[in-house]
């Protein structure tokens, strides 16, 4: 039996929009959140019900491979299904699809359960995987993991703090604040000229309210940039990003 497939339709706003008009990362990646959650729902596994076994849905990692961003305005359709699953890890894909049904982005990521009590991974409940009606494997399909950043490079640093509205209901960043910091530390006009079409991140410790980060990137050519958060001496994420010009 194959896993459910979740679809619904969306409209991108001005607000999900970079000043080129063309949906952001980072709100791609609320977008892929976005119709997972309402599958869950749409399941009966809303997000007290998980609360209630005493764990939270955490990403540990994201490959996004991107064809084109949609404009703002454009009506898109979301669709997802929580493809397979182990003991500790559960794996997820994502579509952006045009209104032709063209995929304009595909998303994998990989999930983990972890308690509120000692925030670390524990074994996922049986219980909110049953109604996906995913494969239990006893390997998941394995993600590129970016590259670690080359320390003799030259490094471009950004400072950020961590807001109160940076914080989502599992305690932590929302990991779509990772890519407006990831990307941020690049030029406005290489961003404005460029679309990233392949992005992988693995997220490696969590960050809270009040934490000070900084995103480091090495830009060595048009192509490819090396990307990690820091906290301290602490690496919270790193990520590769591929480019194209447009």
């Amino acid at each position: 039996m194959s896993a459910k497939a979740y679809t619904e339709p969306h409209r991108v706003t001005y607000y999900e929009a970079d000043d080129t008009g063309h949906l952001t990362v980072a709100m791609l990646i609320n977008l892929f959140v976005l119709v997972s959650d309402d599958q869950s729902n749409d399941l009966g596994l809303p997000t007290d019900f998980i609360q209630s076994f005493g764990v939270g849905w955490v990403v540990t990692q994201y490959h996004v491979q991107i064809t084109r961003m949609p404009r703002t305005g454009e009506t898109v359709t979301l669709k997802t299904q929580a493809t397979a699953y182990n003991r500790y890890f559960a794996y997820r894909e994502y579509w952006l699809l045009d209104a032709n049904g063209e995929t304009l982005a595909y998303g994998e990521g990989i999930w983990v359960t972890m308690s509120y009590a000692n925030r670390k991974i524990v074994t996922i409940p049986a219980e909110i995987m049953a109604p996906y009606q995913s494969e239990e494997v006893s390997r998941l399909p394995r993600l590129p993991r970016p590259k670690r950043l080359d320390e003799t490079a030259t490094l471009t640093t950004k400072p950020y703090r961590v807001r109160y509205f940076d914080i989502d209901n599992n305690g932590h960043v929302n990991n779509a604040h990772y890519f407006d910091w990831l990307l941020d530390s690049l030029p406005a006009d290489f961003l404005r000229t460029h679309q990233p079409v392949d992005v992988q991140i693995r997220f490696e410790n969590e960050v809270q309210y009040g934490h000070q980060v900084a995103s480091q990137v090495v830009h060595g050519d048009a192509t490819t940039t090396q990307h990690r958060i820091m906290i301290g001496t602490t690496i919270a994420a790193i990520a590769t990003v591929g480019w194209q010009s447009v």
